[in-house]
This record gives structure tokens, C-alpha cells and sequence, in this order.
């Protein structure tokens, strides 16, 4: 497997290669503040005693406390978290938001799981964290396979351990616990905001645009159903496992609409070759296709919501769409990043795009330290301002240097986090 840290050092190096940086502040970014691991010994239903690892890796506390997702996955490495604190870092210094980065996973296939299971090991990974976390110091959130009901319980065993009442200690938490409204969909919502006001600058229509999404976990859908209700044509969906491409939607016809498709999913448990809704099922125009065909598609815009790597230098030429957003973290390699961008496709990357996670995590933060709640018109307002205000201070640095967005995003990043290091006098 690619080391993902060191890809996310390229795309760096080739930012601060086209800028006034100082080496040493490159340099400070290139090393994690710290990187922790963890043993977790879980007592299972059988009555035997499971030992599972657990990272958390702190980036910088340049800018504010560590802030990054926990995710549950069968494969977690040293290199994926680091690499994903070190975006989450460039991330929050694009969005304008006062935190640094962090990023945490145990290797476990949840799904192997039972609750209780689940319950214990998330307790034991909070009892391995409590020293490292806190409202001003890091704030965890949900990420690849973890939600809300685990950040309760992490919340939960966090105030047990410390005796204080602790709300702003995690992100991602259910309402009755201090959530804030609209922190579920915020990642999609966020990348339809950016890819809505390129395409609008560009002069295109939305309702002549055909998009096809990879993943249809809680970003992918929430990208999804943010463009189909923006009036996209959304001709191609996929999960990890299958996909459906609408044959149909390319005319007159509106696409998929992804509520039907979630539908689908939820009662068949993978999505099929057909397009239902209710009991109309349409298996003539939807094909059944796998998540690698749907890169490939001939659409105007793929979004991959999945998984890093998943556009490499072996797909790149084939790639037909004129704009990919990047919703995941990481889907493209830097090979192929050159690839499509001598190709003429533009990337709305990753550190930019898929922002509006944890900047509604920042705004339920906020709220949590001020003891209110916001409704979720006025997060939707101050979520749409904040996409829209980074957009527009990126798209401005690539007109003006003549360079890609995502070059453009870490040129941003990098000055500002210069300067947050000069304040301090971590570089004169």
C-alpha cells in the first residue's frame, strides 16, 4: 500500500515549491506534534478478552486544539492517520478555523461487532485518550464507520473519568447531548456548495449536468441529495460493493433521485441493477455497474466519496468527466493529480471540498463552550458563508498564479499557517 503521509507531503511540496515559504516552517509541518498508540484490551461476549490497536495522531496545535474524525476500520495504519491529521491541518487552516489537526482510528471491523462489544470498545479507547483530549486540548469526531451513538459514549466515559461536565470535549454527538443541527449532512452539503458556485462561474447549467457519485455512505448520499435538489442529474451511484448507472437520465428524464436508491439499499442491502420507487421498479435504462466503472463514466462531474486512491495514474487517462470533486480523503494520487490536470480536468480537491464537516463540527464546538443552540437555518447560513468565503479566496490565488485549485488551496493553508508560527515565534 502507497504511504499516504508521503503522498500528502507532495502535494505540499509542490504548493510551498511555487511560493515565498520559509523552510522552516515546511519543515515543522512535515512532523506530527505527536503520534500515540494505543492497546485496547476488550472483554467479549464469549467471555474472552480481545486485544484490538488504536492510533491517535496530533498534527499541529498551531492554529487551536487538534481536531479530526475516529474511524473503525479492518485496515488502519500509522501512515493513514498521519496523513489524514496532516489534511485536517491544512483543512481547518483553508476553512479559517481555529483548530489544528488530529486523526485517530482502531483497526476492527465493526461490523463483526455487537453493540455491546462495540460499547466496551469504545470505552476502553476513551480510557486510553482521556489524558490526551479535551475541549481545549483535542476534539475527536465521528469518521469511517463511527456515528453519533459512539460519540456518546465517548462523551459519556469521558466526564465518568474526568467527574466534569464536558459537551465540547467531541463533535458529532446526538442533539439531546449538545449536536448541532445539520452536522450529519454538513460534509455533502459543504461539497455542493463549492461544485455549485464553480459551475455557476464557469456559466453552466446545473440541470444539464450529469454527476456520478462513488460512495454512498453518509457523504456520498448527502453529496448526492444535495445536487439532485439543486436540479443535477445524478446518473451513477456506488457503494464499496455494486453500483447503478441510469442509461435514461442522460435525456429529459431527471436522473436518480438517491432518497429511492438509500431506499433500495436499506431494504435489499446492496444497490442493485434497478431504479425503484416504491413498488415501480425500472430495470431497463439502470445497469449494473462497479465502483472502478463509475470513475470512468461519460458525465460532466465524478465525485469520489469512498476512499483514498481510488484515481490513480492507471485511470486517470480514462477519466471523461471535466471536473471531479474530491469527497473523500485523498482519492487521488499525485500522479494522477498531473495527469488530469495536463488533461484539462479540474480537481476541487479534498481540502477544500469536503470541509463542511468540520466546520459544522467548529460551529457545534462554538455552540457547546457558549452553552446555545443554533437552528439549522442559521447553520445553514453561517456554513454556506464560510464554503463560499475559502472557495473564493482559492479560486482567486489559482487565477492569479495561473495554478490548480488544489495548489492554490495549499498555497492558502501554508501562508496562514506561517504566519499562526511567526505569532508565536516558532519561526522568526
Amino acid at each position: 500500500m502507497p504511504n499516504l503521509f508521503n503522498q500528502a507531503l507532495t502535494q505540499l511540496k509542490k504548493a510551498a515549491s511555487l511560493g515565498v515559504v520559509d523552510p522552516k516552517a515546511l519543515e515543522a509541518l512535515e512532523f506530527p506534534d505527536r503520534t500515540l498508540n494505543f492497546t485496547i484490551p476488550v472483554r467479549m461476549d464469549d467471555g474472552a478478552t480481545r486485544f484490538f490497536e488504536g492510533y491517535r495522531v496530533q498534527h499541529s496545535s498551531l492554529r487551536g486544539p487538534y481536531k479530526g474524525g475516529i474511524r473503525y476500520a479492518p485496515v488502519v495504519s500509522e501512515s493513514e492517520m498521519k496523513a489524514l491529521a496532516f489534511w485536517m491541518t491544512v483543512k481547518c487552516a483553508i476553512a479559517d478555523i481555529p483548530y489544528g489537526g488530529a486523526k485517530g482510528g482502531v483497526k476492527v471491523d465493526p461490523k463483526k461487532l455487537s453493540e455491546g462489544e462495540l460499547e466496551r470498545l469504545t470505552r476502553g479507547f476513551t480510557r486510553a485518550l482521556c489524558r490526551f483530549i479535551g475541549p481545549w486540548q483535542d476534539v475527536p469526531a465521528p469518521d469511517v464507520n463511527t456515528n453519533a451513538k459512539i460519540m456518546a459514549w465517548l462523551l459519556d466515559e469521558y466526564e465518568i473519568l474526568t467527574g466534569e461536565h464536558a459537551p465540547a470535549v467531541v463533535t458529532g454527538k446526538p442533539i439531546p447531548l449538545g449536536g448541532s443541527q445539520g452536522r450529519e449532512a454538513a460534509t455533502g452539503e459543504g461539497g455542493a456548495i463549492v461544485l455549485d458556485q464553480y459551475v455557476k462561474d464557469h456559466g453552466m447549467d446545473p440541470k444539464k449536468m450529469t454527476v456520478a457519485v462513488q460512495g454512498f455512505g453518509n457523504v456520498g448520499y448527502a453529496m448526492a441529495k444535495a445536487l439532485h435538489a439543486r436540479g443535477y442529474k445524478i446518473v451513477g451511484l456506488a457503494d464499496s460493493r455494486n453500483g447503478v448507472r441510469d442509461d435514461n437520465g442522460r435525456g429529459k428524464e431527471p436522473g436518480m433521485d438517491p432518497f429511492h436508491i438509500l431506499q433500495e439499499k436499506q431494504e435489499k442491502g446492496m444497490i442493485s441493477g434497478c431504479y425503484c420507487k416504491g413498488s415501480v421498479c425500472d430495470c431497463e435504462h439502470y445497469k449494473k455497474i462497479s465502483p472502478e466503472q463509475l470513475l470512468v463514466m461519460d458525465v460532466d462531474i465524478i465525485v469520489p466519496a469512498a476512499v483514498e486512491n481510488v484515481i490513480t495514474e492507471k485511470n486517470a487517462k480514462k477519466i471523461k468527466a471535466k471536473i471531479v470533486c474530491e469527497m473523500a480523503n485523498g482519492p487521488t494520487t499525485p500522479e494522477a493529480d498531473t495527469i488530469l490536470e495536463r488533461r484539462g480536468i479540474t480537481v476541487l480537491p479534498d481540502v477544500l471540498a469536503n470541509m463542511g464537516g468540520v466546520t459544522v463540527s467548529y460551529f457545534e464546538w462554538a455552540q457547546n463552550i457558549q452553552g446555545v443552540s443554533w437552528s439549522a437555518a442559521e447553520v445553514e447560513t453561517r456554513l454556506k458563508e464560510k464554503m463560499l468565503a475559502s472557495y473564493r479566496v482559492v479560486r482567486d490565488i489559482a487565477r492569479e498564479r495561473k495554478v490548480s485549485f488544489r495548489t492554490a488551496a495549499y498555497l492558502l493553508a501554508l501562508a496562514r499557517l506561517e504566519a499562526a508560527m511567526r505569532a508565536k515565534g516558532v519561526i522568526k
